[in-house]
């Protein structure tokens, strides 16, 4: 290995590798602090296991986009109609600055999150405010624009914070289609390098199997393609795909996050630690908010909240004991419904109905409330066909045009209340989830 390459062991990737250029923006402030911040917020009360943290996952990413990214601009995947809407594959030099941006983007995709990553991020930031946004502010500091201006040639801080965040998080930012075919090869709903990572590197470390999928396969299948194809209409701008080959390999990616997120990710215990972990933030948190300069959320990580945790759950005149202590003990709160089909079809609320009505009973303080409800539907993407064709994913597997949505309606309650709510509400649930209209 040459003395401007560095190699760095991974549990997933095996052997992940940088320039010393690259190693910069791995030493600088912004992503040494993902050492200290958890992939998986308090997952790790649950599954022991899932300990590791944003750094290695970000180098992950990095590793993974690169490999789609050689992938989809070999000569051999490309079409003569793909070369002629992307201009960019015929300028060599071009390719080699982008793929360079791109690697940078993947690193730094996720350098603005929270201590205990997406835990309180909605609620403890100001409006309009998100780890996104605070990741472009990042990647466009002085620090950040320093070290890349000094690359030979030098990258522009733009196009990496363009590429890092992605179109959905910069509305008002015209991305063309070939920056916006690199932003999804980062975070893309199908075949996001993001998505493929947190789904193998949370599976490895939580010791769970539902994560895992064949993504050798689906990288070696992904190609750049048109969204579908129209004969005479010409063809519409090209987007990521897969080969015909590699459909069951997608199916398994996208089976894999199901999985992960109904096992896993709603974990009915990891939801209600993040619910106490949100208390306790908002009584010790300045304002019961997150700053947003840059300075301040380079001074917090996990470790700082940790630390105020557990001095808060030893003394009682501290603000957010209460919530401390339960963390630190382990006494959380308990389920006292989640949602059940029969129920939702009586009152698609029915948990709200009964959050409201178990309040009445016993005390804001003593309830707590977990709904959600993933939106949008089953992911579309062009497929090349053995013959030829493109054609949308949802017509060609049955498996991705019929993948459950994601719905979670959790009741908590304070642990002492369990048997007195639990009796009650088996009294009085039909009559609480039934609409006014039919009462």
């Amino acid at each position: 290995m040459s003395k401007n390459s560095h190699e760095l062991r991974d549990p997933i990737h095996v052997f992940i590798k940088l320039s010393s250029e690259e190693r910069k923006i791995l030493d600088s402030r912004p992503f040494q602090r993902l050492r200290y911040i958890h992939q998986l917020a308090l997952t790790y009360l649950v599954y022991p296991g899932a300990t590791h943290r944003r750094f290695e996952h970000s180098l992950g990413v990095m590793e993974l986009a690169s490999r789609i990214f050689d992938v989809v601009t070999q000569d051999e995947n490309l079409t003569d109609t793909v070369r002629q809407l992307l201009p960019e594959l015929l300028d060599r030099e071009k390719l080699r600055y982008w793929r360079r941006v791109l690697r940078m983007a993947a690193l730094c995709h996720d350098i603005g999150h929270l201590p205990f990553s997406h835990a309180a991020e909605h609620e403890l930031l100001p409006p309009g405010w998100d780890h996104e946004r605070l990741t472009l502010d990042l990647l466009k500091s002085p620090e950040m624009r320093m070290i890349f201006e000094d690359m030979t040639p030098p990258l522009r801080a733009e196009d990496v914070a363009k590429l890092a965040v992605g179109p959905k998080a910069q509305k008002t930012v015209r991305f063309s289609g070939w920056e916006g075919i690199l932003s999804e090869i980062i975070t893309g709903d199908a075949f996001g390098a993001d998505r493929m990572d947190y789904l193998l590197r949370d599976s490895h470390h939580a010791g769970v199997a539902y994560g895992r999928f064949d993504h050798y396969r689906l990288i070696e299948t992904l190609r750049l393609l048109p969204a579908s194809q129209h004969g005479d209409e010409g063809y519409p701008e090209p987007g990521l795909g897969v080969d015909e080959g590699g459909l069951q390999s997608t199916e398994a990616l996208l089976l894999a996050r199901y999985f992960m997120y109904s096992q896993l990710y709603f974990h009915h215990v990891r939801r209600i630690y993040d619910i106490h972990l949100k208390d306790f933030l908002r009584n010790w948190l300045p304002g019961g908010a997150f700053s947003t300069k840059t300075e301040d959320l380079l001074s917090i990580t996990d470790n700082e909240v940790t630390s105020a945790m557990l001095k808060a759950a030893r003394d009682p005149k501290l603000p957010g004991h209460d919530a401390a202590r339960r963390i630190v003990l382990r006494d959380h709160f308990r389920v006292l419904y989640q949602r059940h089909p029969t129920d939702a079809g009586i009152n698609p609320e029915a948990g709200k109905a009964i959050f409201e009505a178990a309040q009445g009973k016993f005390g804001s303080e003593s309830v707590r409330h977990d709904p959600y409800v993933s939106r949008g539907a089953p992911p579309d993407f062009p497929v090349l066909m053995r013959d030829g064709t493109v054609v949308s994913s949802v017509t060609v597997s049955p498996a991705l045009a019929k993948l459950p949505l994601l719905s979670i309606d959790y009741v908590f309650i304070e642990k002492e209340l369990l048997d007195k709510a639990r009796g009650w509400l088996n009294t009085n649930k039909h009559a609480i989830i039934l609409p006014a209209e039919d009462v």
